[in-house]
């Protein structure tokens, strides 16, 4: 058999990268290859329940983008034999093996929000995947409410995030960026409409991705990209995902969403309750005395608090 990347899906048509030859080949998953007997270990195993079996189960797994996999060209129809260990694995967008997270926000058109902001961040630390934050469409907003989201995005570059602003139709800002992309397959990501497409245009003229305006009706965009694809960029590999603007996260206990606070778990030695404490009403709580102080913004601990509320309200799933 021979050893094959995924870079693109379309339907249940797979388009491989051969590791040696680096020739393109187009290949269908094996029938019996999406039903595998798993256990919590295996790097294929996803905990989609609150009450985890912890017995061997079988799980379906499909090929993805990103999938390193073993092929057989033997016959006429060329078929993949099995998907290798994944280092990381999204569920939305629906890739794998990412090394980091183009995070997309528009400034305006939909209106910047610090609230997806925070619960995509959630996701990615969750996932141990690096978010590099865009801010685009900069020349669609006044100066001054530019200025107040940078003063906010100041917070999370003081915690150690990237953050570029960019105008993709000017090309404005996209300079700055390629050099992020080498050696690394990057995902855009990101609500429908903040011009994800419009960026990897910039960053790659030849692809001419269809794009779409906002709905001024609804507020959002509609979504423009149909399949996930991987293309080749400085050395590395962007892949462009269909849009959406709803992002859940699995989680199932309260306690776990602190430790995806990077800026909270650095505080988190000074509370009184320095293993226990979930930041919400114990006392001499050093992420609260912080967010008092100013030295954590007013709004992302908001958002934590609110996303505590949505585990602790979310329905059980069996």
């Amino acid at each position: 058999m021979k050893k094959g990347f995924i870079k693109r899906l379309i339907a249940n048509q797979y388009t491989l990268i051969d590791v040696e030859t680096k020739e393109e080949v187009i290949a269908f998953a094996r029938g019996k290859l999406r039903y595998m007997k798993l256990d919590e270990d295996n790097s294929f195993y996803r905990q989609l329940t609150k009450k985890t079996k912890k017995e061997q189960k079988i799980m379906q797994v499909s090929p993805k983008v990103g999938d390193y996999v073993y092929y057989d060209d033997a016959e006429d129809q060329v078929l993949i034999m099995e998907i290798l260990p994944r280092k990381n694995d999204l569920v939305r967008p629906d890739v794998c093996n990412v090394d980091q997270v183009l995070l997309v926000f528009s400034a305006v058109r939909p209106d910047f929000s610090l609230f997806l902001l925070d619960k995509f961040l959630l996701i990615l630390n969750q996932e141990r995947l690096t978010p590099v934050i865009v801010i685009s469409k900069i020349d669609l907003i006044d100066m001054d409410s530019l200025n107040l989201i940078k003063e906010d995005m100041k917070y999370y570059e003081s915690i150690g995030y990237e953050v570029y602003y960019v105008n993709s139709k000017q090309r404005i800002g996209i300079d700055v960026l390629a050099h992020i992309f080498k050696d690394k397959i990057t995902v855009l990501a990101g609500q429908t409409g903040v011009g994800k497409s419009t960026l990897l245009n910039a960053l790659l003229p030849g692809l001419d991705l269809k794009t779409q305006e906002i709905s001024e009706a609804l507020g959002r965009g509609k979504h423009t990209t149909r399949h996930t694809e991987l293309y080749l960029f400085n050395q590395g590999f962007i892949v462009d995902t269909p849009g959406f603007s709803k992002i859940e996260f699995l989680i199932f206990h309260v306690d776990e969403i602190k430790t995806f606070y990077p800026d909270f778990v650095q505080l988190s030695e000074n509370c009184r309750f320095t293993t226990s404490c979930l930041h919400l009403n114990e006392p001499d709580c050093a992420v609260k005395e912080a967010v008092s102080k100013g030295e954590i913004l007013a709004t992302r601990y908001e958002n934590y608090v609110q996303f505590c509320e949505e585990v602790k309200n979310q329905k059980e799933k069996y």
